[in-house]
């Protein structure tokens, strides 16, 4: 069972919120808490867990696929980059 996440998006950072929470969950692959293969959280999670918008979920995915740290897989889910 996940926890739900204890970090908070600052909306006073000059770090969109987007890039915040990309952060968070590249830590969590960086020290191997997700690991290769491994889901990273839907969109619905990421809203959930963060408090952030639709669009905003949507664009944290986006930008890790762009760094090369996760792999969207439509209709299967988004999962770290073997």
């Amino acid at each position: 069972m996940h926890s739900v996440s204890h970090v908070t998006v600052d909306y006073h950072s000059e770090l969109p919120p987007y890039k915040q929470v990309a952060g968070f969950i590249a830590a969590k692959i960086e020290s191997g808490e997700l690991a290769p293969g491994d889901p990273v959280p839907s969109v619905a999670r990421l809203m959930q867990e963060y408090g952030i918008a639709r669009t905003t979920a949507g664009k944290v995915l986006r930008y890790l696929q762009e760094q090369g740290l996760v792999v969207i897989s439509r209709g299967w889910g988004t999962f770290v980059k073997r």
